[in-house]
């Protein structure tokens, strides 16, 4: 019997949450897995105990997060399956590629220095719109011993267990804030060559990828808040980016142009430059010639709504405001 267990996180998924479900019994029995359902108004709920799954219906009056969802899932789950070693957390969106489980398990088990293990995140519908083929190359991560993981992946209870699980306050970047945590105690991350789950974004606008791009903006100054000590932070680096890039290059460019007859404008070639830059980065990562445009293009242009991320993390913060979810999805409450 597997040693494996799943946490399955949700909230008004339909389809989705179906294609999910039916992919994690193929793999595993429903009595080694959990739902946590985020007050979802459709057949979620039903659907999942239907199947056989034990149900976490979220505290309506605690505000959701996914860490918190992840966290309520992980206690019910080691409460029914003491016996369980590893825990495999899944997005509701997503379907899980057959033969995942088996190989990120008998990595932890090579590998006892791993506390977490994930592999390639696809997008089901690249095709269908520009953002969906975004999230599709943002998720091509390199292979190896990785800083960080996604919401998909594969974890060792008792490395999670050691760090107290996610944190559940955190709107965002709840993922890289634990492997933070767990480098800490020197553990380490791994991204395997293998296909891990099938994820359906359902982006169609371009106020989605916005407000996507937005909460990353958010995640980079609350990780930066939480780790302080820690020297050369990723996150640290990427806010001093997006507050340059998007605030003080062009408050110099335009403000001085008065004063520099216009020559103050020159500074806005810096784009093209950085755009170049990334472009070249992933053109040796083996990216296409288009897919390496695009990719790059929208990082630059993406620092934009990250810089809005980062104001609203400091002004909540500065008038100790509780942080409510920046959702993308279209019509959450339906």
């Amino acid at each position: 019997m597997s040693t494996t267990g799943l946490v399955i996180i949700g909230r008004n998924e339909g389809d989705r949450l179906r294609q999910c479900l039916l992919s994690a019994i193929k793999q595993l029995d429903p009595s080694q897995m959990v739902y946590v359902d985020s007050g979802s108004t459709d057949e979620s709920v039903d659907l999942a105990r239907s199947l056989g799954l034990p149900v976490v219906e979220l505290d309506m009056t605690i505000p959701f997060t996914a860490a918190r969802a992840r966290n309520e899932g992980f206690t019910l789950l080691k409460a029914l399956n003491p016996q369980l070693d590893y825990v495999q957390f899944v997005d509701g969106d997503c379907e899980i590629v057959e033969n995942w489980l088996g190989k990120a398990e008998q990595f932890l088990t090579e590998n006892p220095a791993f506390a977490v293990v994930c592999g390639r995140r696809r997008e089901r519908f690249p095709e269908k719109t520009l953002y969906n083929y975004l999230c599709d190359l943002e998720w091509n991560t390199p292979i190896g011993e990785a800083n960080a993981c996604g919401g998909d992946s594969m974890m060792r209870m008792k490395a999670l267990e050691q760090v107290g699980g996610f944190n559940p306050n955190l709107i965002a970047g709840e993922e890289p804030e634990l492997c933070q945590r767990l480098r800490k105690q020197h553990w380490k991350i791994y991204r395997l060559d293998a296909e891990m789950t099938l994820h359906d974004a359902d982006m169609t606008r371009f106020s989605q990828w916005w407000k996507r791009t937005m909460r990353s903006g958010y995640a980079f100054a609350s990780l930066a808040a939480l780790h302080r000590d820690v020297p050369k932070l990723f996150e640290r680096k990427q806010g001093f980016n997006i507050w340059l890039w998007a605030f003080i290059i062009p408050a110099i460019a335009i403000g001085g142009i008065w004063l520099t007859h216009g020559w103050s404008l020159l500074l806005l070639a810096g784009y093209g430059a950085i755009t170049f830059k990334i472009y070249q980065n992933q053109r040796r990562r083996s990216f296409s010639v288009s897919n390496s445009f695009t990719y790059a293009f929208f990082c630059m242009l993406g620092r934009f709504p990250q810089l809005q991320g980062q104001i609203s993390y400091y002004w909540n913060t500065w008038r100790g405001k509780t942080s409510s979810l920046i959702e993308y999805k279209l019509n959450p409450d339906s």
